[in-house]
């Protein structure tokens, strides 16, 4: 036979288009095809973890049934990973942790098993671990982003800063406004000491933009660093400015380096003023303002939003400061089981 390529004949009017489509459904029937064998292996884990807790509960089995259910399995499936002693103790606790299947179906069944294995090593509260699993799900999350989103408690602080989003923006923008800020900000990854002025936080900032993007959350378009406005000619500059795709309005970002003090939001108002009326397009919602502090008091920070007319949150900022270490579990770690499951969607 020969090895020379057929000869193809020039495709048709239409076909790129169509191949295009082809392309596009094929893909998508492959994820489908990857989603649908995540969610059987995952409930087959879950259901084999759950008999083995009603075993050892109803019929007294002791620890090292686990030790021989993981050789039988294994001899019985040598092809197969992820029946070793430690990732049937996951099992077993994966179980524990939800004893509603219809969870399991609808919630963490659309997450890989590694997910779920972050999810039970690092948090120990069953409402925490449904939280980020359901924000993984609909972020997209990769495993090393969820355990980073859980290590800096994102969840936690996300909706936390003091604002007066509901009294001055219509419902539902202003859920949405609330979601999007968080409270207090960890720019641990700064190049600057917890001393450092506004300018040289600005500036770390700025050369940081990919992480500080990151911390900001999705959405966050960054527009520049010391943005010129011109009003009555005088000369004004924002610290920083940004668009949020999903509010669809400018976010005007001021830094301070000291504690909270009424008069900041003056000069955050001022600003948001210039850009509404020399900056907004037609079809943007009106802009709101972020002023990050390195310290607040709350009920002062309340009480000088409550006199405002624009919408506006205060948030903290935190410098080079180490991270919440890592809730322990009395599971093995994750490390233990990664190579016996590497085969299997991570």
């Amino acid at each position: 036979m020969s090895d020379k390529p057929v000869s193809l004949t020039p495709p048709p009017e239409g076909y790129a288009d169509w191949l295009a489509e082809l392309k596009i459904r094929i893909h998508s029937a492959q994820q489908r095809a990857t989603l649908a064998v995540n969610r059987h292996l995952v409930l087959l884990y879950w259901q084999i973890g759950r008999d083995i807790l009603t075993r050892q509960a109803e019929q007294g089995w002791g620890a090292k049934v686990i030790d021989r259910l993981a050789h039988d399995l294994r001899t019985a499936f040598p092809e197969m990973k992820g029946f070793s002693r430690a990732n049937l103790m996951y099992m077993r606790a994966f179980a524990e942790a939800w004893p509603d299947e219809q969870i399991v179906q609808q919630a963490v069944g659309q997450l890989p098993w590694g997910h779920n294995l972050v999810l039970l090593t690092r948090l120990k509260q069953p409402e925490q671990r449904l939280a980020y699993a359901r924000a993984a799900i609909e972020h997209g999350w990769s495993r090393n982003v969820l355990n980073i989103h859980i290590e800096t408690r994102l969840l936690e602080r996300t909706g936390k800063a003091v604002t007066n989003f509901s009294e001055r923006l219509p419902a539902p923008g202003s859920d949405l406004a609330m979601e999007s800020l968080k409270d207090p900000y960890l720019c641990d990854f700064f190049d600057v000491g917890k001393e450092a002025d506004e300018r040289a936080i600005e500036g770390a900032l700025v050369r940081h933009i990919t992480q500080f993007l990151l911390e900001l959350g999705a959405g966050f378009a960054f527009v520049g660093r010391q943005v010129h406005l011109e009003v009555g000619g005088d000369d004004f500059f924002i610290d920083l400015l940004f668009y949020h795709l999903k509010l669809r309005c400018y976010v005007v970002i001021e830094l301070k380096a000291d504690k909270f003090k009424p008069e900041h939001l003056g000069q955050l108002g001022f600003y948001l003023t210039a850009v509404d009326r020399q900056v907004k397009a037609e079809q943007d919602n009106p802009s709101i303002g972020l002023l990050l502090c390195k310290s607040k008091n709350k009920v002062v920070a309340e009480y000088a939003l409550g006199d405002t007319t624009q919408p506006m949150g205060i948030a903290e900022y935190k410098l080079l400061e180490s991270l919440p270490e890592p809730l322990q579990t009395s599971l093995p770690s994750i490390e233990q089981i990664e190579n016996e499951l590497k085969d299997f969607p991570a």
